[in-house]
Order: structure tokens, then sequence, then C-alpha cells
């Protein structure tokens, strides 16, 4: 059941990632501040549930590869200048990092709190 919520978060996450990225935030008026808060919420319960033994590792790569991107390479400023779509993609990938974080966040640390049991 676990991991069913997991999986569910996960979709739900990446789903009201696109949709805030593509309304724009006057027309979603007072719930665009609680769309961004159940990203986060998603996200922790993704790293808590989706994100097991085995998976830790590639997980933290791809998602560490694109936090770097998104903050270091300025990929939401490179996008947002992109014609037309420009400001739509730099929406979506701001809000994929806001689900994105939180579980990065959750299961580095359920890694490290593993690797201090081996001990």
């Amino acid at each position: 059941m676990e991991k069913k919520i997991g999986q569910y978060s996960f979709i739900g996450g990446v789903i009201i990632a696109v949709v805030l990225g593509l309304v724009p935030a006057a027309a979603l008026g007072g719930a665009q501040p609680w769309l961004a808060s159940l990203l986060v919420v998603l996200g922790l319960i993704v790293g808590f549930l989706n994100v097991t033994g085995k998976e830790t590792k590639e997980f933290m790569i791809v998602a560490t590869v694109l936090i770097i991107a998104a903050f270091a390479g300025g990929a939401s400023e490179t996008l947002g200048g992109v014609q037309v779509i420009g400001s739509y993609l730099a929406g979506i990938f701001t809000h994929i990092l806001a689900f994105v974080v939180p579980a990065t966040v959750v299961v580095g640390l359920k890694d490290v709190w593993s690797l201090g049991q081996n001990e």
C-alpha cells in the first residue's frame, strides 16, 4: 500500500508541477501557494515511500544533476528566454524543482542514516 501512495504522489507531483508551469499564477489566484506547498509535501512523501535502497544512488545522482543544472547552469533563465514557450518551460522547471528538492533531501538523510547504522 505504501508503494502505491508513493507512486501516486510522484504522478500527482509531476502533473501539478506541469499545470502550475503552464497556467499563469493570476489565473489560479489563492490556489497557487497551496498547490506549490502541495508539491513540497508530495516530494517529501516520494522521498519517504518511493525511493528505496537500490534506487537511492541513481535517484541521488539524477536529482543532484537536475538541481545543479537549475541553479549553477541557470536553466530556468535560459529556458525563459525561448520564444513563445519560454515562460512556460521556466515555470514547469521551477515547479518540478519544488517537487524534487524535498524528495532529494529526504532520500539523502535516509541514506546517511543507513550508512551510520551499518557501522
